[in-house]
């Protein structure tokens, strides 16, 4: 069973000590992502065979054992053994087989304040929040890129990136227009302001996706501003790119180098333009379909975060949870499973 997946397995590991494959970044970038997404499933494999051959062993039990008990307890092994197989066959046919090939990726996530002015963005910290905090639980890795800060704490804007197992799978609904009712602490009055914050979702791009060739882009050089738009260095160590086809402008400030903060805006833009282009197939090919799951656009408005009434209510799937506080913590596994349902 399998052999063709091991076959190919044992094919990459020769690649990866070939010296042809190791002069050629492209290639060995490649194959070490191949080999290293067919290690896991291998891993799965090597576990099915195992309780495959339990499984036989349990049934020749049954079939020759004498001993009512013993047989009794094979049986009951033997159940759990089989449940146990087919969960793991399935696990793996879904690793090979994905329903979308994206799932699998590591995101860009952007976080942006919208209306309501300073308590947007102090509500795009606490989004931020929430999702470093999930993140965490799923032991994945947060790092950030690009933040654009205000003085009270909260964020303009703030780009990063989650590495892990599914991201992309798990947070491909958590793009569009977030909205938060609640007095907001600068508020005297005690008058309930509703304000908005944007999220976009994006799988992250690597060169062998998207190639963006140097003709096409302008980088530009400036010193990283702080809260206020403070010089915080006399060093043009922030970087501006500039896509000219598209005119899509990517800014990075936030890496202790030029050169970090060149790689990470190249990063970002190629994640954009893949989600742009994406995007623009999508519609093309759904054009006539009205979808429950909007397609993840800013301008829809998803998500309610309602704190008087302790209500987090998701308008794509006409459902409301309570316990702001929990949620507002990460605790968001129960939502992303219903959208996927419903997905």
């Amino acid at each position: 069973m399998y052999e063709d997946i091991k076959q190919k397995f044992n094919e990459l590991e020769k690649q990866l000590t070939d010296p042809a494959i190791l002069s050629d970044p492209d290639g060995l970038r490649e194959i070490s992502r191949q080999h290293r997404e067919l290690k896991e499933i291998i891993e799965m494999i090597i576990m099915l065979e195992k309780i495959e051959k339990n499984i036989k062993q349990n049934q020749v039990i049954i079939k020759n054992e004498k001993d009512g008990e013993l047989v009794e307890l094979a049986n009951e092994e033997l159940l759990q053994m089989e449940k146990s197989y087919g969960e793991l066959k399935n696990e793996i046919e879904s690793e090979l087989h994905p329903a979308n090939p994206n799932d699998k990726k590591n995101i860009i996530m952007e976080i942006r304040a919208g209306t309501g002015g300073d308590e947007s963005a102090l509500f795009a910290a606490e989004l931020f929040r929430l999702y470093a905090r999930f993140a965490e639980r799923q032991n994945w890795k947060l790092d950030i890129l690009n933040t654009n800060r205000i003085g009270l704490g909260g964020f303009k804007e703030i780009i990063f990136e989650v590495k892990g197992k599914y991201v992309y799978g798990t947070l491909k609904f958590e793009g569009g227009t977030h909205r938060v009712q609640r007095v907001p602490t600068t508020e005297k009055s005690g008058r309930i302001h509703t304000s908005a914050v944007t999220v976009a979702v994006m799988p992250e791009a690597e060169e062998i996706d998207l190639k963006i060739k140097p003709q096409d882009i302008r980088i530009d050089t400036f010193c990283s501003s702080g809260p206020g738009g403070q010089s915080v260095n006399t060093t043009y160590s922030a970087i501006r790119i500039s896509h000219l086809p598209t005119n899509t402008v990517v800014t990075c400030q936030d890496q202790k180098s030029q050169h970090q903060n060149r790689e990470k805006a190249l990063q970002i833009l190629r994640s954009r333009l893949l989600a742009k282009a994406e995007e623009e197939n999508r519609q093309k090919q759904a054009k006539e379909r009205k979808q429950q799951i909007g397609s993840g656009d800013r301008s829809e408005k998803i998500r309610t975060y309602n704190f008087p009434q302790d209500r987090v209510t998701d308008h794509r799937i006409k459902k409301s949870w309570y316990g702001i506080v929990k949620i507002m913590d990460g605790d968001i596994g129960e939502i992303i499973e219903e959208l996927k349902k419903a997905g």
